[in-house]
This record gives structure tokens, sequence and C-alpha cells, in this order.
């Protein structure tokens, strides 16, 4: 029952979604957000994690996109058809529905070699996570068998799914006229965090923040507090799809986008003074490294692992 009352809701975040992005209803589509946000996490609320937490995000996802595609548009004419949307809210992972706007069309170039990238990175997770298996099965140091293959199991899942599920769903999308892209562009080849996650690392997201919350608040606040907006919206989110579906480690994940939205500033700022180190290439992929990755047990806390990540995993 639970998962026809979440297939209702998001059915019904679409439907009602569609008139509400024609008419550029940015204040409902937010209302919208909260309200069927609410309602999922109330209705899975004794449900278990792992659930729990595929729920939530699916709903989030949902309902953003009528926050992004009415913010996305202003200014512009709508020419998204019925079924163009509801394809783009259903089946695509990005917030930009411009994209949508020629599918049906021709077949677009390079659809096949994503899908065949989306493949090779399925089949390369799917080892990771097989090699998590035999670490375990050899009974050695708990701890650092739980920090290893931890480690490793974040990485296979990622693999999988954003490198792998979502570059096949770009490939696929492209083979029907709709110009999708990659949301994950080779994150590793960053040369700083401004970089990382404005153009590397999950489009999505920041196709999201930046269509949501920082066009619209910088020329109220001004770029700095805007941005710093942004990164702290992304960790909320953040605390829906991590802390909440284990009811721990509240604030931890805002505190990660926190601390890269001050980097963020700090490269800019560093920049501004005409200090250039960071042009250096090993010394930026160190301070992009050390800075995404120092802190990530605050974005990835430990019962989001033994609740969700391990159990995922087929581990205990």
């Amino acid at each position: 029952m639970h998962l026809l009352y979440f297939a209702f809701i998001n059915a019904a975040i679409v439907l009602i979604g569609y008139p509400i992005v024609k008419q550029k209803g940015v204040l409902l589509s937010w209302l919208i957000m909260i309200v069927s946000i609410l309602v999922v996490h109330l209705i899975f609320l004794n449900d278990g994690s792992i659930i729990r937490m595929l729920a939530i995000i699916a709903t989030t996802f949902t309902a953003m996109k009528i926050i992004a595609v009415t913010e996305g548009y202003k200014g512009k004419i709508f020419t998204l058809t019925f079924k163009r949307w509801f394809t783009f809210a259903t089946g695509w992972a990005g917030m930009r529905a411009e994209p949508f706007e020629t599918l049906g069309g021709p077949t677009l170039p390079n659809a096949w070699s994503l899908i065949r990238f989306g493949i090779s990175r399925v089949v390369v997770g799917t080892l990771l996570i097989t090699l998590g298996h035999v670490i375990v099965s050899l009974h050695l140091n708990w701890a650092l068998t739980y920090i290893s293959v931890s480690g490793i199991l974040l990485v296979g899942f990622s693999l999988i799914l954003h490198f792998g599920l979502l570059s096949i769903s770009a490939g696929m999308w492209r083979l029907s006229g709709a110009n999708t892209y990659l949301l994950f562009r080779q994150p590793a080849k960053a040369t700083s965090l401004t970089e990382l996650w404005s153009k590397r690392w999950n489009i999505a997201f920041s196709e999201m923040t930046a269509i949501a919350i920082f066009r619209p608040l910088k020329s109220r606040v001004g770029s700095a507090v805007a941005l710093m907006a942004s990164f702290v919206f992304s960790g909320l989110l953040h605390e829906l799809a991590l802390s909440v579906p284990v009811n721990s480690g509240y604030g931890l994940p805002t505190l990660y986008f926190f601390i890269q939205g001050l980097m963020v500033l700090t490269e800019k700022l560093l920049a501004s003074r005409g200090l250039t180190f960071l042009q250096h290439k090993v010394i930026s992929r160190i301070w992009v490294y050390f800075w995404l990755v120092a802190p990530m047990p605050l974005l990835f806390h430990e019962q989001f692992i033994k609740q969700i990540v391990w159990p995922l995993a087929g581990l205990k």
C-alpha cells in the first residue's frame, strides 16, 4: 500500500506540475515540494531505511523539477508539450527540461558511446562491490575492513549509478532525439572545487541549485551569499537523503556542504588577490581531493553506512 501511495503522490506531482510550470507558479511549486516530501516521509516513517531513502529521493527529485523548470523558463516561451514534460519529469535525472524540447526528433550523435560507457562503469562498479564481499569474507581486522570496504562500496555504487545507469539513460534518450548529456563529467580532472561542483560533479544538482537558488538570490543578496545559500540548500537535500532515512547524523551533510561553499569562496578570494598557486596541476589536485575527501565522514556518516550502504550491498 505504501508503494501505491508513493506512486500516486509522484504521479500527482507530475500531473499538477504541468499547469504550474506553464503558468510559472514559483511559490506554488515550492509548496508542492515541501508538502509532498513531508507526506512521503510520514507514509514511510516505519519502513526500512533503504526504502525510505529511495522514496524520499525520488519524490524530492520529481518535485524539484517543477521548481527548476518554473524558474528556468522565466522570461522564455514555454514550448514543452505534456508528453515531453511527462517524459522529462519521470525519465531523466537532469533538471533542465530544454533538452526534451527535441524529443521525438532524429537520433543525436554519441548515443551509443554514452551507452557503452555506462555499461562499462556498471561492470566495474559491480566488480568493486564483489571485492567488498571478498574482503569481508577474509575476517581481517574489523576497523580496517569497515573503513576499506565502506570506501570501496561507495565508489562501486557511484560507478553503477552516477557514471553507469545515468550515462546509459543519457544515451537512450539521445536515441529518441532528446539532447541529454553526461551528468558526471570526469570529476577526477577537476583542478578546483569551483570547477568540480559547477561543471563536473552531479550536473543535475548544480543545475537545480543554480536555477532555483543562486540566480533568484544573486540580484538580491549578492553572489557570495547566494552561493553559500546554494551549498546549504544542497546540504539540506542531502539531509533528506542521508540523515532522515536512518534518523541519525542530522546537520552533518549540511556542514559538509557549508565547508565546500566556504572553500569555493576561498578559491575566488585567492584568485582575486592574484594568488595563483592553485594553477599548478599537482597542487590544485591535492587541494581538491583534500577538501572533497577529508570531511567526507560528515556526508556519509556512520549510521548511513551501516544501515544503508552495507545492507544495499548485501553485507552486514
